[in-house]
């Protein structure tokens, strides 16, 4: 089984309030995207594609990619308009590979126990997602805002990446959902959901696969990364 990791490394971070997009933000002295790929230099992954933003793929190979010594980053990659674009970006970039792992950079807290997880699981149903049962209730709102529905919260799951699918599954879905431009996808899963009739499985990630979106995410970061030197 060969499987390539797609790391998304292309948004503008507009929630985090800064100059700097969110996935080059320093914690500990080192990019968020940093610890995002060397999670998959670790790992049973074999190869790493990185998707970047318009003119930063010479930054990353030269300050991320090169000075760490990310030997599985076989290529870097521009992203495109919104995120699906990127994604097929990526896509088209994997070479004969089996299986995809498709991850936000800007989640630098993955785990080699929730890769295993994947993989196995990937492996087994083809299509598979990580996640987490939320921990507070959730309420369904209406168009002025009132609340309308309480789903069950053993329903309810916090979707994360790594997202993992047969290449030719996720392929030939992403083909299909970009020929009819469907503006309402919001994750790798929906595409599949949307363009197949192939149902996703939910697989068990980690409270700590944060992804860091507002200022508040950089000091829980800090946080994270303490306690793992202290282990």
């Amino acid at each position: 089984m060969k499987a390539t990791a797609i790391v998304l490394a292309a948004g503008s971070g507009k929630r985090m309030n800064s100059k700097v997009h969110k996935q080059y933000l320093l914690i500990k002295e080192k990019p968020v995207l940093y610890y995002s790929l060397k999670a998959f230099e670790e790992s049973e992954v074999q190869d790493i594609v990185l998707v970047v933003g318009a003119g930063e793929a010479d930054y990353c190979k030269t300050e991320i990619v090169e000075r760490y010594h990310l030997t599985k980053v076989s290529a870097i990659v521009e992203g495109g308009k919104e995120r699906y674009h990127s994604v097929y970006e990526g896509l088209k970039a994997v070479e004969a590979s089996d299986y995809v792992l498709i991850h936000d950079g800007a989640r630098p807290f993955l785990g080699q126990d929730v890769i295993q997880r994947t993989l196995h699981a990937v492996e087994e149903y083809k299509a598979c997602v990580t996640g987490m049962p939320v921990k507070d209730t959730i309420k369904i709102a209406d168009e002025e805002q009132f609340a309308k529905e309480t789903p069950k919260r053993s329903d309810v799951w916090m979707v994360q990446t790594p997202q993992a699918f047969s290449f030719e599954l996720i392929y030939e879905a992403y083909a299909k959902m970009l020929q009819k431009e469907d503006t309402s996808i919001t994750d790798d899963a929906m595409v599949v959901e949307k363009m197949t009739n192939k149902k996703v499985k939910l697989i068990e990630g980690s409270y700590r696969n944060i992804k860091i979106t507002t200022p508040e995410d950089l000091l829980i970061a800090e946080a994270y990364l303490q306690s793992n030197q202290e282990d």
